[in-house]
This record gives structure tokens, sequence and C-alpha cells, in this order.
């Protein structure tokens, strides 16, 4: 019998039309079982937060259960490895933030690359920080914080979630800007920051405004300006540093959603599609105002974009600071 040669080109159409109806049909089965949610510090500060904020409405628009699941340690840099090394099959995700743009800077060596290892999916937040003392301290706003610690050089000390953090490099910023010499105390995470901050171990924090507006509504803790260049409307009546004095000081922090990088791309478009939706929704934004919290639900390529301009930008500050871990 004289066997049938089919032409090489139509063979790989074949080919490539069977790869695209199975990786659909594997996408319009995702997911089919839960999704970890990771998130790089402890439980109780903003990025937490955030994550069982989305995770909750999540899990009702995909119908899977989304679990939350902490890794901190090494500045936020564990949960990220753990994500970028996962299977990218869009059951493993990161709730990342600023910080890990930092960390490319500050640590000398990182077993991953960001912005080549992971890929966005879409910027939840843009929480304000803010500095915070304990009533305790002798200062009633950022100038007279300033004179008390230039009349005690290296004798103050502020607290951050960790080396590398958002709120290290901030507090550097304040130092460099402010003319003081602060002490720098790394923490895990916002939960044992706080805890110290409240019970006066620590004299201040830069900390997002989440963890920290309830003690500052009670009384517990003193506002003194924030980070931004704009006020938070979740403190109206609380300057920035800007109009405290330091001049062009204007840092904040984003949250977003990432998943290992080849993670399908009908699984990335599909959660960009469902938090954005989540983010918009009118609830969501009043729980996000009730934190001090501005919703975003941005592109993967917005987020891409984010991610390489904040690189770049904190590279800079990074080296001006001399900011440095091994």
């Amino acid at each position: 019998m004289k066997r049938t040669r089919f032409p090489k080109v139509v063979v790989h159409a074949a080919a490539l039309a069977l790869c695209i109806a199975s990786g659909s049909a594997w996408a319009q089965a995702w997911p089919s079982k839960p999704i970890s949610l990771v998130v790089p510090f402890p439980a109780g500060g903003t990025t937490d937060v955030l994550a069982r904020a989305v995770g909750q409405e999540l899990a009702k628009s995909l119908g899977q259960p989304v679990v939350v699941e902490s890794k901190p340690g090494a500045g936020a840099t564990l949960g990220a490895d753990f994500v970028a090394k996962s299977k990218p099959d869009g059951y493993t995700l990161l709730m990342g933030a600023v910080h890990h743009t930092i960390a490319s800077s500050v640590y000398k060596k990182l077993p991953y690359d960001f912005q080549k290892d992971l890929a966005p999916v879409t910027t939840v937040a843009l929480v304000p920080n803010v500095l915070v003392i304990n009533p305790n301290v002798a200062a009633k706003n950022t100038k007279e914080l300033l004179a008390l610690a230039k009349a005690n050089p290296g004798k103050l000390t502020y607290g951050s979630n960790g080396n590398g953090t958002g709120q290290h490099l901030i507090g550097a910023q304040f130092e460099s800007m402010g003319g003081v010499e602060l002490l720098h105390i790394p923490y895990k995470g916002s939960g044992p920051l706080t805890t110290d901050l409240l019970g006066g171990q620590i004299t201040m924090s830069f900390d997002t405004i989440t963890p920290v507006l309830s003690h500052i509504k009670a009384g517990k803790l003193r506002a003194l300006a924030v980070t931004t260049a704009k006020r938070s409307p979740a403190l109206p009546d609380v300057p920035t540093l800007d109009e405290s004095g330091l001049k062009g000081f204007n840092l904040g922090t984003w949250f977003g959603i990432l998943a290992p990088v080849n993670t399908p791309r009908d699984v990335v478009v599909r959660l960009n599609a469902e938090i954005v939706k989540i983010v918009n929704a009118p609830d969501f934004k009043k729980k996000m105002e009730d934190i001090g919290a501005e919703p975003i639900g941005n592109t993967p390529e917005q987020m891409a974009k984010q991610i390489k301009d904040d690189t770049e930008r904190f590279a800079k500050l990074v080296k001006d600071a001399g900011v440095s871990i091994d």
C-alpha cells in the first residue's frame, strides 16, 4: 500500500492547532483546586490584610478556595523566591510589594530575579507610609523629632519590616534629608514591629498606614507626617514630610499580585480580569478607604512598567543612602 505523505506545513499547522486547543481547554479547566496566595510577611501587616481581602473575593469569583499562606523572612525575599520557583500553573501566587523592587538593589545576591522570574498580574492598591512615634517621645511634630535626633545621634530607633524593605529605605532617606543619625531595627513584619512601637521598645516607624491607623485614632501612637507627596484621606490632618520641611520627599508602598513566569497567558489574563473587577467593586473600595489604601487595578503590562521604573528609581536611592546587604 502506498503511504500518504502530508506536506510538512500541514502537519505543523495541525500540531499548532492542537496545542492551542489543548492550552485553551486547560485554561478553561483552571482552577480545579485551591489556590495559594503567598504573603512574604507575618500576619497582621498591610500585605496580609490586602491578601485576605482579595483572596476572599477571588475565591467567590473562581469557585475555589484561596489560601493565604505566610512565608516571612529576609525582607520579603523568601516568599518571593518560593513563588518564583513554584510550578507555573496558576495555583501559587505572590502578594508582592514595592519592597521587592528595592531588594533587587539592596541585596548583593538574590536567588531569583524579580523582573524575570515573576509575571505581573495587577497592582491591587497604593498605601501611604506614615511617620509615627510612641506618645512618650518628646516631639509633637517632625521638626521637633529632627531636633531631638540631632541632639541624640544614633540613639533614636526606627523599626522596619526588614532589611531592604520600603520602610528601611524611607528611614534611610529620612536620615539623609533630615541630616540625622538613627538606629535601624529590622523586624519580620508589621505585627511584631507595631507591638514594640506601642510598648516603647523603639522610637518610631515609617510603616504603611494600615497596621497603625487604629492605634493613631486611639491615641496610642502619634502620627507626625505621611511620606507621600499628598496627604492621605485616612489622615487628612496629618501633613506630608514635604510640608514638614523635607522638600521633595515622596515615597509610598504599592501591593500587587504576581505569578511564576511562564504561567499560561490565559490564566494571567483571567486573574487580572477577576482581580480588577474585585478592586473596582464599591464594597472593596470602601474597605480600602477604611484602611487608608487607594485601589489601583491596572494591566499586567502597566504593572511590569511600574516594577521596572521603581527598580531603577530605588537603585539610585539605595546607592545614595549606602544601603547594602550581603
